[in-house]
């Protein structure tokens, strides 16, 4: 240590001072500039020995001091922006905007399909309410589109007359259903259901069968007649029939004065929905026959159809329009016609016609000395169902009253029929039904 002393023991330097003559007792600027720099002057020799006595700091103390101020300056968003150079500046804003940009339209695209999901969504829901909320319903009582309220009316059956003084008849063609039979000495009748339509002009009305009020009850039908046999009449009280006889509504029926007596008993279903509606009748509860959609043959084979009931007066044919896929009803060689009220006549052409094999025989004599007849229709037998210029064979079937009639193929399946009016004719025997 002496010796490193030794070496760096201090030199004496002489300074030749420069001596302003004018500002004489003064120093200069001159002299003052350099005292001050000679003032940290050292020699090489004590540089050195200031490093020796001096530690160094080592490379960690380093590292970490630089962390120091980085960390330092990190906690600072704005100063440590600020230490950045131009270069970095400038990439560091685009980085920003780029990611800002991902997250504004991530942000986009999630709440848009929100959006589209829940109008969709929305979309499907009143979709499906249309659906269960149809606007028309097939009617129960004839396949035919109607409002849902019209399955709901009650349904009512009126006994119609077919004698020639009858003839040309009202409402007819209205009814959804018709059934024919023989009501004595080989005149037929007809029963006329509706609950689709209803007409203002109905006739003329007639008297009550056993066989007629059974197909009804099938129906659940209130049953509008004037009087009936007296088996009728007995069958309708043990029956606990929907009852809406001439001779105790009177205020439902009306007398014409264009016709004699009995055939001039008229009414309508307004009429009769009235007393209906009084007695409590005001629906009914059935099952209808199954529909189909019309499917007509391109090569008809039942294009003619001629059913056999008493003789030439009251023998139907039809007679099959390939244009309307239905059938003109024709009696006595015309074609059957019915009258409106404003005198207006309409031809009767059903969708659907059914010969019924059903056992016919002889009943009490009536009061001109002709035979009631007597149809044993509950059970089955032997069915013609004539559609699309079609025929089909099967079996009827009614187990009892209040059931409805039931028609099977040879397979035991139900024929479906097509929707409109069905007209129903029994027959007594199956050499009664002819067709080409």
């Amino acid at each position: 240590m002496d010796d490193i002393k030794r070496k760096n023991k201090p030199v004496k330097i002489k300074v030749n001072h420069y001596v302003d003559k004018k500002n004489e007792g003064s120093i200069s600027p001159k002299s003052q500039l350099a005292a001050e720099s000679l003032k940290d002057f050292k020699t090489p020799e004590q540089a050195s020995y200031e490093d020796i006595i001096t530690e160094p700091k080592i490379d960690a103390e380093i590292e970490e001091e630089n962390q120091h101020k980085i960390s330092k300056k990190s906690k600072n968003p704005i100063i440590w922006f600020k230490s950045l150079d131009k270069r970095h500046k400038i990439l560091f804003i685009i980085i920003v905007i780029l990611a800002l940009t991902l997250i504004a339209g991530g942000l986009y695209y999630t709440f848009r399909s929100k959006n589209v999901g829940n109008s969709k969504s929305q979309a499907k829901v009143a979709v499906t309410k249309k659906k269960f909320v149809p606007t028309t319903v097939p009617s129960t009582l004839t396949g035919l589109p109607v409002d849902p309220s019209v399955n709901k009316r009650p349904v009512t059956a009126i006994m119609i007359e077919n004698s020639t003084s009858a003839r040309p008849q009202s409402g007819l063609d209205q009814a959804g259903v018709v059934f024919e039979a023989i009501a004595e000495g080989g005149v037929t009748r007809f029963m006329a259901i509706y609950q689709d339509s209803q007409p203002d002009y109905i006739g003329p009305v007639r008297s009550a069968r056993p066989y007629y009020v059974q197909w009804a009850l099938g129906f659940d039908a209130a049953y509008a007649h004037v009087g009936g046999s007296p088996d009728a009449l007995s069958d309708i009280q043990s029956w606990n029939v929907k009852d809406l006889n001439q001779f105790s509504n009177g205020g439902a029926y009306q007398r014409i004065t264009s016709r004699d007596a009995p055939h001039n008993v008229y009414t309508s279903i307004a009429k009769l929905n009235t007393i209906e509606n009084a007695k409590g009748y005001t629906t009914s509860s059935y099952s209808g026959f199954l529909r189909k959609a019309d499917n007509p043959s391109k090569t008809p084979t039942a294009s003619t159809i001629n059913l056999h009931l008493s003789g030439p007066v009251y023998d139907p044919s039809f007679t099959f329009n390939p244009s309307t896929n239905n059938y003109t009803r024709n009696e006595y060689g015309v074609v059957h016609t019915e009258l409106s009220s404003a005198g207006t006549t309409t031809n009767i052409t059903p969708k659907v016609v059914i010969a019924m094999v059903t056992p016919l025989s002889q009943g009490a004599l009536d009061s001109t000395g002709a035979y009631y007849s007597e149809y044993n229709v509950i059970g089955s037998g032997q069915v013609y169902i004539f559609q699309d210029g079609t025929v089909t064979t099967g079996t009827w079937t009614k187990s009892s009253n209040t059931e409805q009639i039931t028609f099977t193929d040879d397979h035991g399946q139900q024929i479906k029929l097509n929707t409109g009016q069905t007209w129903i004719t029994a027959v007594s025997s199956t050499s009664n039904v002819t067709y080409q």
